[in-house]
């Protein structure tokens, strides 16, 4: 579809979603109670289509929509004010999301298995890490070992469900401070879920995590195999089982770099506050998920 044929079903979407149940999400400051000219589906429809179209700030966001969509949003406001509004619905779009996700035909997905992984979302790096103060309310310094580099931030953990030859579908999303261990937001996650099988990594290693999942949930946790001290390679069999479980889970990574190309998620250093966060996280994240839904 052409780009405005994408606006117009975006926008649409929107207002579905947004009259059965994101409305009553949306904070509302005044006791004014007359519909505003810009309204609510308007700015969520623009930052949507702005990050879909390319532009991963903001700024871009609204500069674009100044020199080519005023014809579309007459009523857009100053940059400060689309700011404020975005800020204000920082509590939708994770609902808007879950919603987003329930739409996804489930026909193609494996039922029984499911990947995890997270990734870092990145406000300030090397030095300025320890002296970042935006969003402390979740947002701290961590280590990110495929990056090899401490961050201020917080990280996206994602389960998916696997799907054959195409990007698995996110079941679960949140996220955690930078700091904080995976194992202790997948202790979350699988109070909900029953008798499956679980691809991780090796973040994921714990014997007596994996006896207790096993006895409690009849989940089956499966990772690659960890090289014990001082051994210097491992034995065939677990190089054939490390090698198995890494090819099971490598869509999850291919979705994360998917995300990650689609939207720029990872780059939060212009977040100012909380909210902002919020809105850069899950935001981009409905974004990325919008456009897998329209174009599997």
């Amino acid at each position: 579809m052409d780009w405005r044929e994408l606006l117009i079903t975006i926008f649409v979407y929107v207002c579905q979603k947004y009259k059965e149940e994101l409305q009553f999400y949306c904070k509302r400051m005044s006791n004014n109670h007359k519909e505003p000219s810009f309204i609510d589906e308007e700015a969520i429809t623009l930052y949507l289509f702005g990050i879909i179209q390319g532009h991963s700030k903001i700024k871009k966001i609204h500069k674009y929509a100044q020199d080519h969509l005023l014809d579309w949003f007459p009523a857009l406001p100053s940059y400060v004010a689309f700011v404020y509004r975005l800020n204000r619905l920082n509590n939708v779009f994770p609902l808007f999301i879950q919603h987003i996700l329930n739409d996804f035909p489930h026909n193609e997905v494996l039922q029984n298995i499911r990947l995890i992984d997270s990734m870092p979302i990145i406000m300030a790096t090397a030095k300025r890490s320890s002296r970042a103060k935006v969003a402390v309310e979740i947002a701290n310094k961590g280590y990110c070992s495929s990056k090899n580099m401490y961050y201020h931030g917080v990280k996206l953990h994602v389960m998916a469900l696997k799907r054959e030859q195409q990007l698995p579908i996110p079941e679960y999303a949140l996220i955690s401070s930078a700091s904080e261990h995976d194992l202790n937001v997948f202790r979350q996650i699988t109070q909900e879920i029953y008798g499956v099988q679980i691809f991780a990594d090796k973040a994921y290693i714990n014997e007596a995590e994996q006896e207790l999942l096993a006895q409690n949930h009849q989940i089956h946790l499966l990772t690659p195999v960890k090289k014990k001290k001082n051994q210097e390679q491992l034995f065939l069999f677990d190089q054939l089982l490390s090698t198995s479980v890494s090819k099971v889970r490598q869509p999850i990574e291919s979705l994360f770099n998917w995300i990650q190309e689609k939207t720029n998620i990872q780059a939060a250093s212009k977040v100012r506050a909380y909210n902002g966060l919020m809105v850069h996280v899950f935001g981009k994240l409905a974004a990325a998920m919008i456009l897998l839904l329209m174009n599997p």
